[in-house]
């Protein structure tokens, strides 16, 4: 489509929303919703003037913040409850007929504040569009039937299916794409009005990081992003992956971080890689503050209303063609460089019976895309010539002492891992006399779990469990493997736990060989919503899952830091993953690259890079992935003993109440101390 013929439709589109808010052909309750996201529409437009004017480079960081809050203003804080965008006030206002579909409509036109921003004309010109044809619908004599307005959403998602998945794909592999490249190279970064160009939600926790990172000198600046970069070096160097065949590395990090981001795309050129930044399809790799996050649960499934096999397949198709076009790109693609957040309040959603569910055969129908969509992927972006390094910092919120906090992390990332590597080797030889590892909590924890090892031919050159320090997952340091499924068998029990930024109290899970058989938690007062909550956010809609990691923690340093500041509940999966023995549901760690050897520093193969379940990816890859792995960390005070069990009866402790007593682990304990 040329450019002429965009711009006309979309000034086709706003010239008639300008006229809907005065209108009164639409009958109530109708008529307010539509002049709503007229006026909305209008505001928008009235955004993009002005970003084009260059009011983003002008006006003082006072109109900026009130300029940046305008989009989100009405799901915010009290707003949301009086809001079309809650799908409870929605039903109640619209009606069991429209209301859901209505509010699925609000979603989408919310988008646009990142059209508007990025100047990405075709998209705020087709969700116009879809507004427009809705109301037309309801200015007819006789209300469209729900299934006529679904449609007209289906046919939109449809539609435009092909130029989503391209900008998806470019997301991840192109270099071209400047919007979030410029602000970050091109921008003052000592003048904070710079957060307003993205156009994402700013509050304190944006401002307060940058504001924090200006005191650094560029010394340190550079430094801290040595160790993120390095760190994705390390992956490929340990994995011995040729990182020389790549071209580009996708950097993702969270708004306030740019100057830490802007010497790591420095030093990651010095490596000949250059970076690929942007959003992401969820605004997730490039992110702001989430203005709601209540709003956000409650728009998790809305596609609920339109998804079926069709869609799925079209959905396939265009990934597919996509992939093909652009996989120059995506075969000199080396992976994504992460810098996570933490701090934030824990969030407990409420479930709103009127928010849109997936039905059974819906959730079938993801789960099925996201085993063939990752089966795509795998061909363009092969695992095995791929990396990644995560890394994560603290935001202000966690603690009026943030500052002392963050100092506190940047010490963790940058612990000796030389240290580590040699304690960790004492573990895997003692896990390695062992058939089976049982882990046993204590007190209020009621986790009794027996987890079995693979067997090793050749205990000579060959190992169960990674050596892992500060490559892929920074901070040092762990061992895990993937377990053997049968025979693992028990209870996995935490009081607490922040998984996927959402907090869970008293999770419990059930395992049977290796699979999860029963879960429960205690969020909610009715037993089927906490059974929900696990099977939506912990089992993405399967019906089981199984154990893909086993692995202990061991960085005390960073447990003992967190148990002093009172912090343990607001730390990422990443750090608190390494402060106590953790078990991952879902796909194994080498999940896509099981037959690429891989090898610890004492030269020998980890063997334990499959289990019976993606063993069946020989035959089947569909059977074999889950497209998920979740973290879930048992505390060192919550547990009382991790055993190794060898095939002649006795055992070899690893830790007891808490500490670690194998010989060879003592320096672990200094931090307790």
């Amino acid at each position: 489509m040329t450019d002429e013929l965009l711009n006309e439709r979309y000034a086709l589109a706003i010239e008639r929303i300008r006229q809907i808010p005065a209108e009164k052909s639409v009958p109530q309750p109708y008529r307010d919703f539509f002049a709503q996201m007229a006026q909305y529409l209008c505001k928008m437009d009235q955004i993009r003037s002005r970003i084009a004017e260059g009011y983003l480079k002008t006006a003082s960081e006072e109109e900026l913040a009130v300029f940046n809050r305008e989009p989100y203003e009405d799901v915010i804080g009290e707003w949301y409850e009086t809001s079309y965008g809650n799908p409870a006030f929605a039903v109640r206002a619209l009606g069991e007929m429209h209301g859901r579909s209505l509010c699925c409509l609000y979603r989408e036109l919310g988008n646009a504040v990142v059209w508007v921003y990025e100047d990405r004309l075709l998209e705020l010109t087709a969700a116009m569009e879809l507004y427009l044809e809705l109301y037309a619908m309801f200015e007819e004599e006789t209300l469209p039937s729900a299934q006529y307005v679904k449609e007209s959403i289906y046919w939109y998602v449809s539609d435009y299916a092909e130029e989503r998945q391209e900008c998806q794909v470019r997301e991840i592999v192109d270099p071209s794409l400047h919007f979030v490249k410029d602000i970050v190279m091109e921008s003052d970064l000592t003048d904070l009005r710079y957060l307003y160009q993205y156009g994402e939600y700013i509050t304190e926790n944006e401002k307060g990081t940058a504001r924090f990172l200006n005191t650094f000198s560029q010394e340190e600046i550079d430094a801290m992003a040595r160790t993120y970069t390095e760190g994705f070096r390390k992956c490929f160097l340990v994995a011995r992956k040729d990182l020389s065949k790549k071209k580009t590395v996708s950097i993702r990090f969270h708004i306030g971080f740019e100057r830490m981001i802007r010497a790591a795309i420095l030093q990651f050129r010095e490596m000949g890689l250059e970076p690929v930044i942007s959003r992401g399809a969820r605004r997730t790799w490039v992110a702001g503050a989430s203005a709601n996050k209540q709003y956000d649960y409650d728009h998790r499934n809305d596609e609920a209303l339109y998804l079926n096999e069709d869609l799925v397949k079209r959905r396939l198709r265009a990934m597919q063609v996509k992939y093909d076009e652009y996989k120059e790109l995506a075969d000199g693609y080396a992976g994504p460089a992460v810098v996570e957040t933490f701090g934030e309040v824990p969030f407990e959603p409420v479930n709103k019976k009127q928010a849109l569910h997936l039905n059974e055969r819906q959730q079938k129908l993801r789960v099925g895309f996201q085993n063939e969509a990752g089966q795509i992927v795998n061909r363009y972006i092969k695992d095995d010539e791929y990396g990644y390094t995560i890394i994560a910092y603290p935001m202000p919120e966690i603690d009026p002492r943030y500052e002392k906090i963050f100092c506190e992390i940047v010490k963790i990332n940058t612990l000796d891992y030389e240290k580590y590597q040699r304690i960790q080797q004492y573990l895997i030889d003692a896990l390695d006399e062992g058939v089976s590892v049982h882990v046993l909590g204590k007190g209020e924890n009621r986790t009794d779990l027996r987890v079995m090892l693979h067997h090793l031919n050749d205990p000579a050159k060959e190992t169960n469990f990674e050596n892992c320090v500060a490559d892929c997952n920074i901070p040092v340091g762990e061992v895990f493997t993937s377990p053997s499924l049968t025979g693992t068998t028990g209870v996995l029990h935490v009081t607490g736990v922040y998984l996927n930024e959402l907090y869970y109290r008293d999770l419990c899970l059930t395992l049977t060989d290796g699979m999860i058989t029963a879960y429960d938690c205690a969020n909610f007062e009715k037993e089927e919503d906490n059974r929900t909550y696990i099977e939506e956010n912990l089992l993405y809609h399967h019906r089981t899952l199984p154990i893909g990691e086993f692995a202990i923690g061991t960085n005390t340093t960073a447990y003992v830091m967190a148990e002093q500041y009172g912090i343990a509940g607001k730390l990422p999966i990443l750090i608190a993953e390494k402060m106590g023995p953790h078990f991952a549901m879902g796909d194994t760690c080498y999940a896509w690259a099981e037959d690429s050897p891989m090898y610890n520093p004492d030269g020998k193969e980890v063997i334990a890079r499959e289990n019976e379940v993606s063993a069946k990816r020989k035959e089947d890859p569909s059977k074999a992935y889950f497209g998920c792995h979740t973290d879930i960390t048992i505390p060192y005070r919550e547990l009382q003993s991790v055993a190794v069990e060898k095939a002649d009866g006795t055992t070899i402790p690893l830790i007891e109440d808490g500490r670690f007593v194998l010989p060879g682990t003592e320096e672990l304990n200094e931090p307790f101390g």
